[in-house]
């Protein structure tokens, strides 16, 4: 890929200044510049990518898992609602930069949009985005299910309603 940045810097504003919307092709690490837009994820793997020309090795690509709920995820609170849920564990792919955590999902990202709720985090690498990270946030979702007995829904039920609340936050 060639890097069209004279900065990493320059390349994180671009990245969070584009739409938040589902890729066709999360393989493709250019799918955030072919189509104008990208998710958590395509978008730090993007930046992953980026940082590697600019031999930063400093750059961690993490998957964290936080409860997104009506006050730091407003878009979704209907959804939440819809089904008398409080909250809903999502996978968030975010960058951690010595340490420090570095949002481009959208204009005005940042960690105070999660930390507070986040459960756990793994660093990852970018081919992970896809199969493994569904399956870690699957898994997670199971624990949870079973902690949470009054949530009477069965995963691939609590996974359509997380793909809903997925859905709200493109509008």
């Amino acid at each position: 890929m060639k890097n069209p940045f004279k900065t990493f810097e320059e390349a994180c504003n671009f990245v969070k200044n584009l739409p938040y919307k589902r890729n066709s092709d999360k393989e493709n690490s250019n799918v955030i510049i072919e189509e104008n837009g990208g998710t958590c994820s395509t978008k730090h793997t993007y930046l992953k990518r980026i940082s590697e020309e600019f031999s930063m090795e400093n750059v961690q690509l993490m998957l964290g898992i936080f409860m997104m709920n009506a006050k730091n995820t407003p878009k979704i609170k209907s959804v939440l609602e819809k089904y008398n849920l409080l909250e809903m564990p999502e996978a968030h792919n975010y960058l951690r930069i010595d340490g420090k955590i570095i949002d481009c999902t959208r204009k005005g990202s940042s960690e105070s949009d999660f930390i507070d709720e986040l459960a756990e985090e793994i660093e990852i690498n970018p081919n992970q985005i896809t199969d493994f990270k569904v399956q870690y946030h699957q898994e997670f979702l199971k624990k949870y299910l079973l902690q949470h007995s009054e949530i009477q829904y069965p995963l691939e039920k609590f996974w359509k309603i997380r793909e809903e609340c997925i859905f709200a936050l493109q509008s």
